[in-house]
C-alpha cells in the first residue's frame, strides 16, 4: 500500500436512494489538520456524503482512499475504521439508559478492547476538556442538548480518531446552546484535529475552517478558502445561497 499524504482522497463518489441520485459524483482531497466546512441547502446531499465516508450509507459509486487504502474493498474492521474517522450526529446518539460515563467508555471497550479503567480514565480526561466531568453519572435525559453534544464529542474523541466527522452538530440545539458546542469544535481545531463539518453556522465556517466546500444538488459546485468562497464566490448558486443567510 503506497503512503499518500492525504488522509482522504475521495473519487467520484455517488449515491441513489431508489431512482433518486443524491450523490453525482463528488471528488475531494483532505490534508492532515485540515478544517473543513461543508455548506448548502438542505438536500444538497451534504449529509449523505458524511455518511457514506464513515460507510453509515453503502456508495453507490465512486471510491473512498484512506491513506491510499480503499476502505470500500480493502477494510479488515468496519468499526476499527469507525473509531479511526469518528462522528457526531446532529441528534447526539447517545444511550438512554447508561450513564455520561458509561456512553463515553463502551464504545472503547467493545471496539479497542480497552479495560473498563483505562476507559474511564480516558473518557474522564474527555470529559473534563469538553466541560461535562461534574456530570458523569447523570443519564441523557437529565442533561439539555448543549451538554448532550459535548457528551458526544467526549465520546468520539476517547476513541482517539485521527478525522472527526461532524453532521450539523448544532442544527437540534437551542440557540443559547450553540455556542457552548461550537467553543469545543474551535478548540479542536486549534489542536490540528482534520475535521470535515457540514454545518449552518457561517461564522464557524468563515473563522474557523481552513476550506469551504459549498455542495448543491448532488456535487461540489464551489470550493476554496473562507475569504475566497464569502469574499469572492464566482458561481452564481454559490452567490444565491450566501445572500440568503445575510438576509436572515
Amino acid at each position: 500500500m503506497t503512503e499518500t499524504k492525504h488522509v482522504f482522497e475521495i473519487k467520484g463518489l455517488k449515491k441513489s436512494f431508489g431512482s433518486v441520485d443524491v450523490l453525482k459524483g463528488v471528488d475531494m482531497t483532505v490534508d492532515t489538520g485540515e478544517v473543513v466546512a461543508i455548506i448548502g441547502s438542505s438536500g444538497s446531499g451534504k449529509s449523505t456524503f458524511l455518511r457514506c465516508i464513515n460507510l453509515l450509507e453503502t456508495p453507490t459509486g465512486g471510491d473512498i482512499l484512506y491513506h491510499g487504502m480503499n476502505v470500500m474493498s480493502e477494510l479488515d474492521s468496519v468499526y476499527q475504521y469507525r473509531a479511526s474517522v469518528g462522528m457526531v450526529f446532529q441528534q447526539f446518539n447517545l444511550y438512554n439508559n447508561l450513564t455520561v460515563l458509561q456512553n463515553c467508555t463502551l464504545p472503547q471497550i467493545k471496539v479497542l478492547k480497552r479495560n473498563k479503567r483505562e476507559a474511564e480514565d480516558i473518557a474522564m480526561d474527555y470529559l473534563q476538556k469538553v466541560g461535562m466531568a461534574p456530570y458523569i453519572n447523570a443519564k441523557p435525559r437529565q442533561i439539555s442538548g448543549g451538554q448532550k453534544q459535548r457528551v458526544a464529542i467526549a465520546r468520539a474523541l476517547a476513541m482517539n480518531p485521527e478525522v472527526l466527522l461532524f453532521d450539523e452538530p448544532t442544527s437540534a440545539l437551542d440557540p443559547e446552546m450553540v455556542g457552548e458546542v461550537l467553543s469545543v469544535m474551535k478548540a479542536l481545531a486549534q489542536e490540528g484535529m482534520t475535521m470535515l463539518v457540514v454545518t449552518h453556522e457561517m461564522a464557524f465556517a468563515r473563522d474557523v475552517s481552513n476550506r469551504v466546500v459549498y455542495m448543491n444538488d448532488g456535487v461540489i459546485c464551489e470550493q476554496g478558502t473562507p475569504q475566497e468562497v464569502f469574499g469572492n464566490p464566482q458561481k452564481q448558486e454559490t452567490k444565491d445561497f450566501l445572500a440568503r443567510f445575510r438576509n436572515e
